[in-house]
């Protein structure tokens, strides 16, 4: 993890690996929650971003890399007092993300699948997928308060 402090607040950035396995999304998203409020980057009621990281976790592990032991989901996040940007790549071979399916459509209600990325899209401000679907990126502009609060906390 490196910190840098600039005239608006802290900025974290880290940078981790999971292993393939649904059982560590828990744990890493617990840890990554209570850095991201410690720091002001999301505010203490805010769950949106939890939400949409263990979304692109779940599907990295489960999709992406078919929960296989020899694959990693690599984690890349940039924390500032203003915004969240978040980048979870699998070591899968990628999806074409225009051809998931509504799951709000009528025909799609009593499907199991797609509604991660609904969920995702959702939540944060920005949800873009590259590099063939194996990487998703997204963002998250703080809320006011929240920026108020780590402009303050950072002063102190």
């Amino acid at each position: 993890m490196t910190m840098a402090h600039n005239q608006v607040g802290p900025c974290i950035e880290l940078e981790r690996s999971l292993p393939s396995e649904v059982a560590a999304i828990s744990p890493f998203v617990d840890r990554l929650m209570l850095l991201f409020r410690k720091y002001g980057c999301v505010s203490e009621g805010e769950s949106g971003v939890e939400i949409a990281l263990r979304e692109a976790l779940a599907n990295a592990i489960i999709h992406g890399n078919h929960e296989n032991p020899g694959k990693h989901v690599h984690v890349r996040c940039r924390c500032k007092p203003s915004e969240i940007s978040i980048a979870v790549k699998d070591e899968g071979r990628g999806f074409d993300a225009n051809k998931i399916a509504d799951p709000t459509a009528p025909e799609n209600t009593g499907s199991v699948h797609g509604r991660g990325i609904y969920l995702m899209k959702a939540l944060m401000d920005e949800v873009r997928f590259e590099e063939g679907g194996v990487v998703v990126h997204m963002r998250k502009s703080a809320g006011q308060a929240a920026a108020q609060d780590a402009q303050t906390n950072s002063l102190e």
